[in-house]
């Protein structure tokens, strides 16, 4: 019997990107279909995936609720309708509200669903779905807010990251011009275009940095011309598919929290400054941090304490090398065993034993 997956997804990159590995681990076992709203399309080629557009709204909106929940309802017939028509036999979705009709569609169909949660705190749809699904896909049993009674669903891979990243080689420096990467994602690059520019420009007096800084492209002209007046070598950009050759390029990273960066990071051996952002859902950034804190791999700022801190914090780490390098050898201990064909061969026997 020829299978048929769906990949749901949507929103922002850190929905996005898991779903496009899981097409990369499963496309040789079956016909692979990607569902994502129109905010995810701006994270996949288009014209490389088959790819079914369900633009589900966002429920925070307390005056257009009842229009919303309308058009949840209709979007969930379509998905019944498309699930029927492209004979879709399991669904695997990587979180958030995007995902409800389809899964809602495939729970009254009968079909096999699979859950994805990278985060440190269960997501508010896997929760609803939780009773649902055959497996949720997690990256440690110590997810908080995870009901003990579904803990048995939990079926525990190492964190996803896309293949090139396996085969990418991080590069060991010695510190000739320290490296700086900057990266918000596509919840938070705007924090990071405030002051930390004068920080940086103030650090660069003192030893040789380049920057390497994602931003919106709005932005790009400004911030190049600043590090430029500044004689600061520089690298700016917004968001592109060669981003794993910034990583490499770095020996350092500040960043946000979201799970995916902070996979790609730990993949690569970099150790980062991780700056949650405050208004992550029930504080799913910070957990996502704690946890690389907790095993020595990174540096934890509060976001409100961040512009006093982030100017001496970097002079430490260039300074005082010894604690920067036992990061990086953390690194490598967490990512131990951790290779594209272990993470694949796991996918596919959870999959293939429910």
């Amino acid at each position: 019997m020829e299978k048929n997956f769906l990949i749901t997804t949507g929103g922002s990159g850190g929905h996005v990107i898991p779903a496009i590995i899981f097409y990369e681990h499963l496309s040789k076992d079956a016909n692979i279909i990607i569902s994502t709203d129109k905010r995810g399309c701006r994270f996949i080629d288009q014209k490389a995936y088959d790819l079914e557009i369900i633009d589900t709204p966002r429920l925070n909106s307390f005056f257009l609720l009842p229009l919303n929940l309308l058009k949840i309802f209709f979007l969930s017939v379509k998905s019944f309708i498309f699930l029927k028509k492209r004979k879709i036999n399991l669904i695997i979705s990587t979180g958030g509200y995007m995902s409800f009709p389809l899964i809602l569609a495939g729970k009254f169909l009968k079909i096999k669903i699979f859950l994805f949660e990278p985060n440190l705190v269960l997501g508010r749809t896997n929760r609803f779905f939780l009773n649902s699904c055959e497996k949720i896909f997690c990256y440690t049993d110590k997810i908080k807010k995870f009901p003990d009674r579904f803990k048995k669903k939990i079926a525990i891979i190492k964190p996803l990251v896309r293949k090139v990243f396996y085969d990418g080689k991080a590069i060991d420096k010695q510190f000739q011009k320290f490296t700086i990467l900057v990266v918000g994602g596509s919840q938070g690059a705007s924090f990071f275009d405030g002051s930390l520019k004068f920080s940086i420009a103030k650090l660069a007096k003192e030893f040789s940095i380049k920057i390497i800084h994602q931003t919106n492209e709005k932005n790009i002209s400004n911030l190049k011309e600043f590090y430029s007046k500044n004689k600061i070598d520089n690298l700016i950009f917004n968001y592109e598919n060669s981003f794993i050759n910034k990583i490499v390029e770095s020996d350092l990273c500040i960043t946000r929290a979201g799970a995916s960066i902070l996979a790609e990071l730990s993949i690569l051996n970099t150790p980062f400054v991780a700056v949650p952002l405050p208004s992550s859902k029930d504080k799913h950034q910070l957990e996502n941090a704690n946890f690389y804190r907790d095993n020595g791999c990174c540096w934890v700022i509060d976001q409100s304490f961040f512009d006093e801190k982030i100017e001496q914090l970097i002079r430490d780490i260039y300074q005082k090398k010894t604690e920067f390098l036992t990061k990086k050898e953390n690194l490598k201990r967490l990512n131990y065993q951790n290779t594209w064909n272990n993470v694949n061969q796991k996918i596919i026997k959870i999959i293939n034993e429910n």
